[in-house]
């Protein structure tokens, strides 16, 4: 119990720790580069963040190989999940950075326009983030590896502390050297740094050779689940922005303001649910190898009532704190605005955080199939009401389409609860495999 507690805050900080830092340093930052570099950050930094998504989606199937491995104390087949994982991530990174890299020209006469010294800078950070797209999709095998043995603290630690070092350095050099491009250069530094400790720290761990390999059998299952995984986060993120670009385009940007920044006020109900509850994946992975049906229904059923209480507890946190909160990021006006919609949006973000513990589970026993199908038919119900809807309802069409979504999303209890009732469910860990893998 104190190690799944330890892993939720782990989780929680994880989640929390570097967007906050960014509010305390952005003004420093702002101040210092100006406007101009200070967007060229922002957008070197999506580009990053989008890069990773990309080059790093099989972490979770990672993590559910390796927990069932561990369940089964097969120790050598571990390994190599293990290294045909940092295969997969070292060829998707580095075909995503020379996408980056080729890229780069381009992007930087679009986003920096007719002034060619922001060009040339624009030029330089989008070359680094390409970079760091690569350290970004090998640290991935390391964190994942690290979380599918439960064990989150170490990990996190490492990430929050070159992250966080990352944003003093960024805030220093923005008063010393006022360049965008040192700033980018330090913290590709950083993460780099950082990529070394994970992999020393998982080398300590695993005590084997973890240099990347390509076995085909492995690769092929990781593959083939990690597809599913990357589908469904790739449905999900491109929801929570296409409703509001439908929006924007059917009624003008001026009307989906107080929406989207209801939208992202609430994005935290979700958000920090499921970075608080991640352990549940790499644990039900291994319990459903070593517990019987029936234990397990009795962990779904406790990691569902701590799903809930998070999501009551954000939400009436919110709810309580959200006049505050809107007059600190709005005018009076679209304050007000805000005000009538929040309860609802944030409805409708608790409705969808509470399929948090559905998806680890279905994740954990390896049905990530109707995982995606779900995620995948949600964005389809709420792009669909809100483009018949937009034109008559206005922004209540978004806030159903986002209603659409989490019911769907929902659905997938249906199988799981089906899994859990009929006992279907792999036991054959222990008394058929020996003891599970024994962590260093």
């Amino acid at each position: 119990m104190r190690r799944q507690l330890s892993n939720t805050i782990y989780g929680l900080l994880d989640y929390g720790a570097y967007p906050i830092g960014m509010l305390a340093v952005a003004p420093v930052i702002l101040r210092n580069l100006g406007v101009s570099q200070y967007g060229v950050w922002t957008v070197a930094s999506s580009v990053v963040s989008f890069g990773s998504i990309v080059a790093s989606g099989f972490g979770d199937a990672n993590i559910q190989k390796v927990a069932t491995q561990r369940g089964d104390g097969c120790r050598p087949q571990l390994l190599r999940v293990v290294r045909a994982a940092m295969g997969i991530h070292v060829v998707l990174g580095i075909c995503m950075g020379l996408v980056i890299w080729a890229m780069a020209p381009m992007l930087a006469d679009r986003i920096a326009g007719n002034d060619r010294q922001l060009i040339q800078t624009c030029f330089s950070c989008i070359r680094i983030a390409a970079v760091f797209v690569v350290i970004r999709a090998v640290e991935t095998v390391c964190i994942s590896t690290q979380r599918a043995f439960e064990r989150y603290g170490a990990a996190v630690r490492i990430s929050i502390a070159a992250r966080f070092l990352g944003l003093a350095g960024a805030a220093i050099l923005a008063m010393f050297t006022r360049s965008v491009v040192n700033i980018m250069a330090l913290t590709a530094a950083l993460a780099a740094v950082a990529l070394v400790a994970q992999y020393i720290r998982l080398r300590q761990l695993l005590k084997a050779n973890l240099l990347p390999s390509f076995d085909l059998e492995i690769s092929r299952d990781l593959l083939q689940f990690g597809v599913f995984t990357w589908l469904s986060a790739a449905a999900g993120v491109v929801f929570s922005q296409g409703d509001r670009l439908i929006g924007g385009a059917s009624m003008g940007a001026s009307a989906v303001v107080a929406y989207a920044l209801c939208a992202q006020i609430s994005q935290p109900v979700y958000g920090l649910t499921a970075s608080g509850l991640h352990f549940l994946f790499p644990y039900l992975a291994i319990r459903q190898r070593t517990s019987t049906p029936t234990e397990l229904r009795r962990i779904v059923k406790r990691a569902f009532a701590a799903n809930a209480v998070l999501v009551l507890i954000g939400t009436g946190t919110l709810l309580t704190g959200s006049n505050w909160i809107l007059h600190l990021l709005a005018n009076d006006a679209v304050a007000s605005a805000c005000a009538l919609l929040l309860p609802s949006v944030l409805a409708g973000s608790a409705l969808a955080a509470l399929s948090v513990t559905g998806v680890y589970a279905m994740f954990a026993l390896g049905r990530v199939q109707f995982v995606a199908l779900t995620n995948v038919g949600g964005a389809l119900a709420g792009a669909g009401v809100v483009a018949y809807f937009v034109h008559g309802f206005g922004v209540k069409a978004i806030i159903a389409g986002r209603f659409a979504f989490a019911l769907v999303a929902l659905l997938v209890y249906v199988p799981l609860l089906r899994e859990l009732r009929i006992g279907s469910i792999r036991v054959d860990g222990l008394a058929a495999n020996g003891p599970a893998v024994e962590e260093a």
